[in-house]
């Protein structure tokens, strides 16, 4: 595959290079560490924005993920048995050099292991509270394929934000999203929205969604209005760009105006936030939308 369509790519996805010191320095605490983050996997376009501002997103359970996407860059195989049980502590040092007030935890998906990895999230999202009470912790997660109980283990943990993409509309789940369902991610949303509810929570329930697979401007306002009768609060909104040439093309260049519009349709369906941009991948601007702390006991 090529992305041989509509070169080169539009001045607004323009990727402005800077390693200064911040940068190297989370760099290197990165590789001391032991840890990976979505910003190297994913070869995500504002790993130098968010590295010099100090800011990074997390992602636990390895580095080889069983499933096969067409548009992500992660590594995909066989991943090495179990888990590492040191990476809660890690992470959690990890956020407490940093000082950070929000911290985003992601994964690859394991769907080898018994829960899917849930525990896993839970210790972590538990050892940086212990670390650093002050941080909200976004977990965001696979969709826990037939794993019954995954999803409470990791909301029993009390994350403040509880993230699942969905990343594409029902049409190209095929090609892109092979071993996921539509109605699956969306019903894992819609259980954690009921849960919340229910417990009158202050939890946040966040998607993301990526434009430019191959579906149109009218298919995504479709996904954005099943996601809010779903009782998702925030959804965020990037332009694909394809990692390398195995990966599916860019089938269309999606302009900035019409992100704006997005966002303006998503606000009039009642989500709470709507990140939505060129450049905008799911933990962009995380710290924005999370919910208010608790208040003193």
């Amino acid at each position: 595959m090529t992305e041989a369509r509509r070169e080169p790519r539009p001045e607004w996805l323009r990727i402005t290079i800077r390693t200064d010191e911040s940068f190297r320095a989370m760099r290197s605490m990165v590789s001391e560490l032991r840890l990976n983050t979505v910003c190297q996997e994913a070869r995500c376009p504002n790993i130098y924005e968010c590295w010099n501002a100090g800011t990074a997103t997390f992602m636990i359970l390895g580095d080889t993920c069983t499933r096969y996407c067409g548009f992500c860059n992660v590594t995909s195989g066989k991943p090495k048995p179990g888990v590492d049980p040191d990476e809660p502590s890690h992470v959690a040092e990890a956020v407490a050099r940093l000082a950070l007030k929000h911290a985003v935890i992601t994964s690859v998906d394991r769907d080898d292991l018994p829960d899917g990895g849930g525990r896993h999230f839970a210790e972590v999202v538990e050892a940086i509270r212990a670390r650093v009470p002050t941080c909200a912790v976004e977990v965001l997660t696979p969709d826990f394929k037939k794993k019954p109980g995954a999803l409470d283990v990791v909301l029993d943990a009390k994350p403040a934000v509880f993230a699942h993409n969905v990343e594409t509309v029902p049409r190209l789940y095929k090609a892109a999203r092979p071993g996921s369902s539509y109605d699956g991610s969306v019903g894992l949303l819609a259980s954690a929205a009921a849960r919340r509810d229910r417990e009158g929570s202050r939890l946040r329930v966040k998607t993301s969604i990526i434009a430019g697979l191959g579906e149109d401007d009218g298919e995504i306002l479709e996904v954005m209005r099943d996601l809010r009768r779903a009782g998702v609060d925030v959804v965020t909104l990037g332009q694909y760009l394809q990692p390398t040439a195995r990966h599916l093309p860019v089938a269309r260049w999606v302009p900035p105006d019409a992100f704006a519009a997005f966002r303006s349709e998503g606000l009039a369906m009642g989500f709470l936030h709507v990140e939505s941009g060129p450049l905008v991948r799911s933990s962009y601007h995380a710290e924005r939308h999370r919910p208010d702390p608790e208040p003193p006991a």
